[in-house]
């Protein structure tokens, strides 16, 4: 009798979903994704999530096996630009030397940047999701490669709201509107946290953003120097970058001693849990959030907010309920309306009650059932 050797679980087990993600870093698309991840993926042998090189963020803990292809950011535009087309070459070719995806295998690229995924399920046969996640993007020339790839390439996009939708529609391919969530371990620590305006005194105003000018940050440089004088409120902006890009970036920005600044953290919740307020200072005219993810995050913990009027963030927050919709612009306005929950505790905490209310609204659970529904109708 022929003795067959069994077969090693390595050999016999395919992967049927590839992730593809370009940076790896603290912000909201990495985020979600690994939302996604956890929603998606049953059994992580049969999952695989392919990053770019740079970066040791959020998605170290997603959960399934990482192969890392090459990527590099650069100060210079011109040098990242260079670098990400060369880098989706690699991504190409790392699918490819892949040998155990499956022939039905879902390839998931998440934001438009990971194209080689996207190529890669298109030269195989396999079917390819795209999670949109940007609106702005410039280049010219890049939007146009970028968005041209996704309509060749891509079965179904997803975007993370309606007026996402309208300002990124890319012509011939199915689309569906899923709004973000929070993952469980997050939402059970906010769930936790009790709401007070003032720690010690102090109203705290928190904002996290990148360090980029169309995010604001300028913004709150000038809020901060117009409230000086109110040593009662304080403010702290959480930066996704390290110490020494915030030194180059405040080097000829003087800011005043009531604002604080912070790198890049792993442990968002330690700032939201002392604010009274949270704000996304977006410039409108340059910048469109698609969701405003630390927007929601905010909510879940009972922050009053002050957003932008326009984008993914005017449809989490209704004027004069969950927080404030402000045009950063109109600094007048901005003030105002920040004086106005530092002053009145009342309003601040019928605010939060309301913020609370609408998080809920985003639930882990109806984010996954909406992917597993689109993932199974196209297998």
């Amino acid at each position: 009798m022929t003795h067959i050797p069994p077969v090693s679980s390595a050999e016999s087990v395919k992967i049927d979903l590839v992730f593809c993600h370009l940076l790896n870093d603290a912000s909201g698309s990495p985020r979600v994704l690994r939302g996604t991840i956890r929603a998606l993926v049953d059994d992580p042998a049969r999952a695989m999530l392919f990053v770019g090189s740079q970066g040791r963020g959020v998605l170290e803990t997603c959960g399934i096996p990482l192969s890392r292809y090459w990527y590099h950011r650069s100060r210079l535009r011109i040098i990242t630009l260079c670098n990400l087309l060369l880098s989706q070459i690699f991504l190409l070719f790392s699918l490819l030397c892949q040998r155990n995806i499956a022939k039905d295998a879902v390839i998931y690229v998440n934001t438009l940047l990971p194209f080689g995924g996207a190529l890669y399920g298109k030269l195989t046969g396999r079917k390819v999701i795209y999670h949109v996640h940007e609106i702005s993007i410039e280049p010219k020339p890049l939007r146009l490669l970028l968005c041209t790839i996704a309509r060749m390439c891509s079965a179904y996009n997803i975007y993370v709201s309606k007026s996402h939708a309208e300002a990124l529609p890319i012509a011939d391919v199915p689309a569906v509107q899923i709004y973000n969530t929070l993952d469980a371990d997050f939402t059970a620590v906010a769930a936790q946290a009790s709401y007070q305006p003032r720690h010690d005194g102090i109203f705290t105003i928190l904002m996290l953003a990148s360090l980029r000018d169309y995010k604001g940050v300028p913004e709150m440089v000038a809020l901060a120097a117009a409230l000086a004088d109110r040593k009662d409120v304080q403010f702290e902006l959480v930066v996704n970058d390290d110490q020494a890009a915030i030194t180059q970036y405040f080097a000829h920005m003087p800011i005043t001693p009531n604002l604080r600044v912070y790198p890049r953290t792993d442990n968002p919740a330690m700032f939201y849990q002392r604010a009274g307020m949270l704000l996304n200072l977006s410039r409108v005219d340059s910048w469109i959030e698609t969701f405003g993810l630390t927007v929601l995050e905010g909510m879940a913990f009972g922050l009053p907010v002050l957003v932008p009027p326009l984008g993914g963030p005017a449809e989490l927050v209704n004027d004069l309920q969950e927080g404030f919709l402000v045009d950063s612009r109109d600094f007048a306005l901005l003030k105002q309306r920040t004086l106005a929950l530092a002053d009145d505790t009342a309003l601040c905490h019928a605010m939060s009650k309301a913020a609370r209310a609408r998080a809920e609204n985003f639930s882990q659970e109806k984010f996954s059932q909406a992917l597993r529904g689109l993932v199974g109708m196209l297998r």
